[in-house]
């Protein structure tokens, strides 16, 4: 409520707001409901979206974030919005340390928070980060806003929660927010750094064919492990995407199988490893069924451009489609590599594979670009 008051009085007339009902409270409708009167006093359009959140399975918190961030991506893609501003607070900030520092983590995880990332090609920037939630209360006494505290936030049964409650006593020791958010922008200052020298060895190491990557199975002169782990994490969540990077033991055991030259899946991506170098390509059987329109972009990182028509979509080549271009062979691509490229159908018929030797006035672009160290929520 106080982002929004605020963005209301900075920007009036570019503001529309959207509130997220998760189904897992009745409340929840008539929460709704007050943020829509307060956005129809201010001339500010609100809409309400729904998630099915009772259905979900595993960490509901987790799901519950991830849903509402998609959620918000595509509604925010269908009004023409490309910045949405979420109320993280420092608070958020000094909870999130804490948690990952019981989990073990490293520089990563012990950074901040991200000021800014993207989902589904919207940009999310977080404004708040230097503001405490004490502060927004007052900020909203002061200007006789009412707000609603989600009882879920006080539940013991959330870790979040938990440490949520211990702050207090964790400042009396000096663990206060202030003092946290100094330990956390040193680890951030850190994991630049990092981010800084993984981007510069990448450059030398990497190199991108038809939107595979190809690196040498054996780095030399060899590069500190940190490093290393940094672009592999790149080259898999560009290639296979997701919404989480791959775990530790999934890096290791990819490590094991470049080691012993042996072929591997992770993350949606395929390793094939051939005269001393390893290239990854998407896995076919990840995309496989996904089919979209033709004026999309395919699968977060291509743009197909042509005569695009009504019934025209995109999907994977795959094994019948390869049958239809003869001179896939001369474009000295692996197969496994040509099957999982994107290709335009009308129904089962193949109209173009621009990778595959077959344009037909197509051509497949890389829309974004291969990066090291970028920002994930």
């Amino acid at each position: 409520m106080a982002l929004l008051d605020m963005a209301i009085r900075l920007a009036p007339d570019r503001v529309k707001a959207v509130t997220v009902d998760h189904g897992l409270r009745a409340e929840a409708a008539g929460e709704a409901e007050a943020v829509a009167a307060f956005c129809a006093e201010h001339g500010v359009p609100h809409t309400v979206l729904h998630w099915k959140g009772a259905a979900a399975e595993g960490n509901l918190m987790e799901a519950a974030r991830h849903a509402r961030y998609q959620l918000i991506a595509d509604w925010a893609k269908g009004q023409g919005i490309d910045t949405v501003l979420l109320g993280h607070t420092k608070d958020d900030q000094s909870e999130t340390f804490l948690m990952q520092l019981t989990r073990g983590a490293g520089v990563d995880g012990l950074s901040a928070m991200s000021d800014a990332f993207d989902v589904g090609g919207a940009k999310f920037i977080r404004p708040l980060l230097s503001v405490t939630r004490q502060e927004l209360r007052h900020y909203l006494t002061d200007r006789n806003i009412a707000w609603a505290d989600d009882p879920t936030n006080d539940n013991p049964k959330y870790a979040r929660v938990r440490f949520r409650q211990a702050m207090p006593t964790l400042a009396d020791l000096g663990l206060t927010h202030d003092a946290l958010a100094k330990t956390v922008a040193a680890m951030q200052s850190g994991k630049d750094a990092l981010d800084h020298y993984a981007a510069i060895e990448a450059a030398r190491l990497v190199t991108i064919v038809d939107g595979d990557v190809v690196i040498p199975q054996h780095i030399q002169p060899a590069i500190p492990a940190d490093i290393e782990r940094r672009i592999w994490l790149a080259i898999l969540m560009w290639i296979g995407g997701g919404t989480h990077t791959p775990r530790q033991s999934a890096l290791d055991e990819l490590a094991a199988a470049i080691a012993d030259g042996r072929g591997h899946t992770v993350n949606g991506c395929q390793i094939t490893i051939k005269y001393g170098a390893v290239r990854v390509t998407r896995e076919l059987s990840a995309i496989s069924g996904k089919r979209i329109a033709s004026t999309e972009t395919w699968d977060r990182r291509w743009r197909l451009n042509g005569p695009h028509e009504a019934g025209l979509e995109i999907a994977p080549l795959g094994e019948q489609g390869l049958r239809d271009c003869p001179d896939w062979r001369e474009t000295r691509q692996p197969r496994h590599t040509l099957i999982a490229s994107p290709a335009v159908w009308r129904q089962e018929r193949l109209v173009s594979a621009p990778l595959a030797g077959f344009s037909n006035d197509w051509e497949a672009q890389i829309v974004t670009p291969f990066t090291v160290g970028k920002k994930v929520h």
